[in-house]
């Protein structure tokens, strides 16, 4: 018998089944998509409240991404960090589909056609230049996305805004990290019965509408703002989602108190921006010493009652923003120096609450401290923003002076920190007119329809010990602003300052939890460039030639032993 033969024939029919059982694995892998997120921070892990709002999405989406063609490799990440986060929803929901396309691809009239288009709806491309390997190219680039259900659109801008000084890569990075939010976020408002509304309280010294121009128009691309004088109404009924109090300066009425009670038993939500004293740098510059006097807004009581006290204090910290001073003159010139001025804080968030988790410094002015409080009803208190471990409290009344910058601060007076700066609030709360209604007063509302509630539904409140870090700088010449978070004696941006507003209003009107997805954390793992121009030559050893040798060295050896083992 010819075993050689049959030894040979049985190792062609061992290759045949290994061939067919991969190219049917290969058939079945392609129909299934399998995937294992062993990554440290589930980077690739959608979370359940946003596969909850894709998967409720009841009809087709179809999304165009305006990110197809040549790029740099960072945006090339960008790319396909986008693709991938598309084909996990589309896993979750088959209604789904999408396509990429070049917006800069086609003739000359095509392209021109086709920016006025976008145009029109608002999007705008960025300049982006990059070295080809022979020349520097300048593109313009949309870094879009369009969703389209039903008979709406929306847009999502899958890039980060890149202020100057701003490194490149962390801002991909964010880009990346922010995808699902995004994604979720863009479904949950296109499926949405109504827009939200927001109103702006006003009629007690409140920011003007030139003030919060900034904030209103970002609130304004998702949901329909107003501002209203309570005075005019009777109540402030369930139609509103949000009511924002920015920087109150006189006293606010009763009457207009409990309308905003009522409001927040009938399961409100308020966001309070309130300060303590009526002080600015320009109060200061105008009097040697200043005693800033305390705003009688009224509000304490009320605010004491729902779980928070703003104390009668300013917080000063050595992790502070610059102002300038004179320090001399040229010519007919003065020369002006940044010193750090303790009473503008630059703080830094340590939450992990999805609000102020992984934002920047948020840029606060005077602002003072809150005590929390015990209350009768279950009411959640977290800590948004606190102030470093390298600060301390002064109690009013207080005197300010620029004569504090001609010396350092002395570090050992700074050990009081972790003072609490902005608060929220969660629960069922108890009216702040419990037990002071009067039978007079309960005949009017008896009349007019309206039934008094002692206690609340679920409903939510975060106080802010600042008002300014929300506002934006108005030219009074001109009356052009500037972004929220503009210093504009250092000349920088404090991102923070927006983004915890922003995150702050998307938290009260967020019905499905979905901005925790917002604090994913993709972490930047970077080379380090000198060390990597140093061990170049090794690296490139290492990854391309070793593996080379090690196979033949491995074929070789497998080949001596084969050969030892048939030998006849």
């Amino acid at each position: 018998m010819n075993w050689k033969g049959f030894s040979r024939s049985g190792r062609w029919v061992r290759l045949l089944l290994v061939l067919a059982i991969l190219f049917v694995a290969n058939v079945i892998v392609s129909f299934v998509r399998l995937q294992w997120d062993l990554t440290e921070d589930k980077r690739f892990t959608i979370s359940k409240n946003t596969a909850g709002i894709v998967a409720a999405t009841d009809d087709n989406v179809s999304i165009r991404v305006l990110l197809d063609g040549e790029f740099p490799a960072g945006f090339v990440r960008l790319q396909t960090s986008v693709r991938d986060m598309l084909d996990k929803l589309r896993d979750i929901n088959p209604n789904i589909s999408y396509e990429f396309e070049d917006p800069s691809a086609g003739t000359v009239r095509e392209k021109e056609e086709r920016r006025k288009m976008l145009q029109e709806e608002k999007i705008i491309p960025v300049s982006l230049s990059y070295s080809d390997g022979t020349q520097v190219v300048q593109k313009a680039v949309y870094p879009f996305a369009i969703l389209y259900y039903k008979q709406r659109q929306y847009v999502v801008n899958l890039l980060e805004d890149q202020k100057p000084g701003d490194d490149e890569e962390v801002v991909l990075n964010k880009s990346i990290s922010l995808l699902e939010y995004k994604f979720a976020n863009a479904f949950q408002k296109i499926q949405a019965p109504r827009p939200k509304n927001v109103l702006f309280l006003q009629g007690h010294g409140e920011w003007d509408a030139s003030q919060t121009f900034r904030l209103e128009s970002e609130i304004r691309k998702y949901h329909k703002v107003g501002r209203v004088n309570p005075d005019t109404l009777m109540r402030l009924d369930s139609t509103i989602d949000l009511i924002l109090v920015c920087g109150p300066k006189t006293a606010m009425p009763l009457k207009d108190q409990f309308k905003i009670d009522q409001y927040l038993m009938s399961g409100g939500k308020i966001i309070w921006l309130v300060d303590k004293f009526d002080v600015s740098l320009d109060s200061i510059n105008k009097h040697k010493f200043y005693v800033p006097p305390t705003y009688e807004t009224g509000l304490d009581d009320m605010l004491f009652k729902y779980g928070v006290r703003l104390m009668p204090d300013l917080v000063v910290d050595l992790e502070c923003s610059a102002i300038p001073q004179v320090v001399g003159m040229t010519g007919d010139k003065p020369q002006t120096r940044l010193f750090p001025w303790i009473y503008n804080l630059s703080v830094a968030s340590d939450s992990e609450h999805p609000i102020a988790k992984n934002i920047d410094r948020v840029n606060l002015s005077f602002p003072g401290s809150i005590d929390t409080l015990k209350t009768n009803s279950a009411v959640k208190k977290t800590i948004l923003l606190h102030s470093s471990r390298y600060s301390r409290t002064q109690l009013a009344p207080v005197r300010l002076t620029f004569e504090i910058l001609k010396s350092a601060p002395d570090p050992a007076k700074f050990n009081d920190g972790y003072k609490p700066l902005a608060v929220l609030l969660e629960g069922e709360f108890e009216s702040f007119f419990k037990n002071r209604i009067t039978p007079e007063f309960q005949t009017i509302l008896d009349q007019i329809g309206i039934r008094f509630i002692e206690k609340s539904r679920p409903a939510k409140q975060i106080v802010v010990s600042d008002s300014d870090f929300a506002k934006n700088l108005v030219n009074s010449s001109t009356g052009e602003t500037e972004e929220i978070g503009y210093n504009k004696w250092e000349r920088r941006f404090y991102k923070g300052n927006k983004e915890f507003i922003l995150n702050a209003v998307e938290y009260m009107l967020d019905e499905n939890n979905i901005l925790t997805s917002r604090s994913k954390e993709v972490k930047l793992r970077l080379l380090d460039p000198v060390r990597t121009k140093q061990e170049k030559t090794f690296w490139q050893f290492l990854n391309v030639v070793l593996p080379v040798i090690l196979l033949i060295l491995f074929g070789l050896v497998y080949r001596f032993f084969r050969k030892r083992k048939y030998a006849y």
